[in-house]
């Protein structure tokens, strides 16, 4: 039974997307490349001559392009002409272009849907074509093709004067969404075709003369040819699951590109290109050669793609591979890459050997500098992985080696559970083996642990130094800011977690408590009963349940109270009174909250909280006025001059005042044995 196809339905179904604008002319140009063959056996004298055709009433303004930055402005394309002398459209070739779907070439890869794709993306189509019959007779055909009356107008005739075999295909009314969307420069455009059709130009047997004109400029493309290609290509052939794949590694000079690619071809035509910069240990930037710089390109042909390409030849449909009762046969786009990629590193292997190099040390320079936390799991990082971009961002870098740390930890933490479980035909010290392995990788993270705290520290004195000096306007910042630093303003101990608290700072021992608030009035803090609405910038409870007579350790004292006042850097104004006087303000605090009888955070009270022993802290600037204070209170200055010390007995009291550079100096000193370690800078 006859089918009938309705040709503007096949275009509404015939896919092409508007930035593969140019892939119309590209079939036209591999058409005319068969073409060639089936004349003369061969290309040795064939030519291909495209034209552009542009509208010179409407001009636009050129951004730079990917392959060569060109004019300012250009006319617009209106079409295309690809002259050709191929066989042309002899009799049985003027038939299968009226058969949608033709397999007349299919042996060539043809599906006969060329011509849908020149109607998708341009008005209509103008064919004239000499060629020769069966008897060598010379002979003549044209015809107009669109999209409402499919092939019109046909004429076939004898010309009137004897000349030479050439057909012209006119790609005309080049449509706005295609037109605007693609490259608009004659060498741009050539150097597209060109990578479109290298594959053309690598195999054996080469390609036909091909030139790209526009106006009065022309461009040949065997010319390109010499300025991308280093030398000439390799070729390799690999297995999978029975199926054959012809790799081709080609080297383009690197100013053709700055990418590494996967080339995907079906029936020699290019359909899909994928970037594998940093897939390949050392596969990044320009690869070094004795040759030149280049950069590499791999062409992928094989039966396997020439069926599972789409018809508009824009993708692949692949198997997903998951069902087990095809998953022997099916390929995916995964493992087809994957062994592509691990011949590239064969390929390539003696030319990034420097790139490695460069890499790795980009990663040791950054945790010797930046995170030394990484230091002790970089032996058990695969050195695949640690072959990064050199100029690849701190930020990108730490979470690669994050990402790694991870997989680590949860590879040991799935190994924990598998440990203490000898295996069944495991000897005792088959098992002690693996148990030591398994705790000298835990010893590792450990240390990348302890390293990574380290280093926290050690940007914290940082950040405190320099919110303690003069910003770009000659003042010195809010006292808000240092607290947050030390700790976040508005949040008591069930709200911040042990890392974001740097009590340290102060007193190493502050680190560790029951109960902690930050600005937060002292009748919303449950271990004061205080109905106070005084806020004082941290108040601390350490809490023992244990009576000293029987507990195992003999630390003190049974429970404390922490104060600490903050003041802005370099303040003057410390006078007489609990508003002007910080030690009076934090004794003033101290007094309130036992005042309310102590409790534990569970609202248990604490016996005789009166007696508890209280600890100030203040952090200021030993200015003039905040010195006369100190000396009021019979403050003794420490031996560094930079703070002073005093016992008040009325409030059972200890006093610390600590200037800002003492603060800094004495975490730093204290630090200082752990940052020489881990060979961080220690500050002055």
């Amino acid at each position: 039974m006859a089918m009938v196809t309705n040709l503007k339905g096949r275009l509404r179904n015939t896919s092409l997307p508007k930035t593969h604008g140019l892939s119309p002319l590209f079939e036209a140009v591999v058409n005319s490349i068969h073409s060639i063959e089936d004349q003369n056996g061969g290309i040795d004298d064939g030519t291909i001559a495209v034209e552009i055709l542009r509208d010179p009433q409407e001009t636009l303004k050129l951004e730079s392009e990917d392959k060569k930055k060109g004019p300012d402005a250009v006319a617009k394309i209106a079409g295309f002409r690809i002259v050709d002398n191929g066989d042309g459209f002899t009799d049985a070739n003027m038939t299968s272009f009226e058969t949608l779907d033709s397999d007349l070439k299919i042996d060539k890869g043809c599906r006969g849907i060329g011509r849908l794709l020149w109607l998708k993306a341009f008005d209509r189509v103008d064919v004239l074509s000499r060629f020769k019959d069966s008897s060598g007779e010379l002979w003549a055909r044209s015809f107009v093709f669109n999209s409402s009356e499919g092939v019109s107008n046909q004429k076939t005739y004898r010309p009137e004067v004897s000349t030479d075999v050439e057909t012209t295909v006119s790609l005309m009314g080049f449509k706005p969404d295609y037109r605007d969307s693609s490259i608009k420069t004659t060498s741009a455009i050539a150097t597209s075709l060109f990578e479109h059709c290298l594959w053309y130009f690598i195999r054996d047997g080469g390609a036909p003369k091909i030139t790209v004109s526009d106006s009065d400029e022309t461009v040949d493309l065997d010319v390109v040819y010499d300025e991308h290609m280093i030398s000439s290509s390799d070729h390799e052939q690999i297995t999978l699951k029975d199926q054959q794949f012809e790799l081709t590694h080609v080297k383009l000079r690197s100013h053709s590109s700055q990418a590494h690619t996967l080339a995907y071809c079906a029936s020699n035509r290019l359909v899909k290109e994928e970037t594998i910069n940093g897939k390949v240990p050392g596969l990044f930037g320009k690869i070094e050669s004795d040759d030149d710089q280049f950069v590499y390109a791999c062409y992928i042909g094989s039966e396997y793609l020439d069926s599972a390409v789409r018809t508009e030849r824009t993708g692949f449909d692949f198997g997903d591979g998951s069902a087990s009762l095809f998953a022997d046969i099916e390929l995916t786009s995964d493992e087809i890459r994957q062994a592509i990629l691990d011949r590239v590193k064969v390929f390539l292997d003696s030319y990034l050997e420097h790139n490695k190099k460069i890499g790795r040390e980009r990663v040791e320079k950054f945790v010797a500098e930046s995170a030394p936390r990484y230091r002790p799991i970089l032996s058990r990082i695969p050195e695949d992985e640690l072959s990064v971009d050199p100029t690849i961002s701190d930020r990108d870098l730490e979470l690669k080696l994050h990402r790694q740390l991870n997989d680590i930890e949860c590879g040991l933490m799935t190994e924990g559970h598998e440990i203490l479980n000898p295996k069944a035909d495991e000897s005792v010290e088959q098992y002690r083996s693996r148990v030591a392995t398994y705790l000298e990788k835990v010893t590792d993270i450990k240390k990348s642990d302890l390293a990574g705290y380290v280093s926290h520290r050690r940007v914290v004195i940082d950040l405190l130094t320099t919110a303690i000096a003069k910003d770009e306007t000659g003042n010195y910042v809010r006292e808000d800011l240092i607290h947050d630093l030390i700790m976040p303003m508005g949040k008591d101990s069930s709200e911040v977690f042990f890392e974001d608290s740097n009590l340290w700072l102060i007193d190493e021992r502050l680190a560790f408590h029951d109960y902690l608030a930050s600005d937060k009035t002292l009748r919303s803090q449950p271990i004061t009963g205080s109905t106070s609405t005084k806020e004082p910038d941290i108040a601390i409870l350490n809490k023992f349940d244990n009576p000293i007579l029987v507990s195992e350790t003999s630390q003190l004292p049974l429970a404390s109270i922490v104060v600490v006042e903050i003041k802005r850097p370099m303040r003057n104004d410390a006078a007489t009174g609990e508003d002007k006087d910080p030690i009076e303000q934090a004794l003033g605090y101290l007094e309130r909250i036992r005042e309310g009888r102590v409790q534990t955070p569970g609202g248990r009270p604490i016996p005789h909280s009166e007696d508890i022993p209280g600890f100030c802290y203040i952090l200021c600037d030993l200015t003039p006025a905040v010195v006369k204070r100190c000396k009021v209170h019979d403050g003794i200055r420490t031996a560094d001059g930079l703070g002073y010390f005093l016992y008040n007995k009325t409030y059972k009291a200890y006093v610390q005042v600590i200037s800002f550079d003492q603060l800094v100096n004495a975490a730093t000193q204290r630090n200082r044995a752990f940052f020489d370690k881990l060979g961080l800078p220690a500050g002055d």
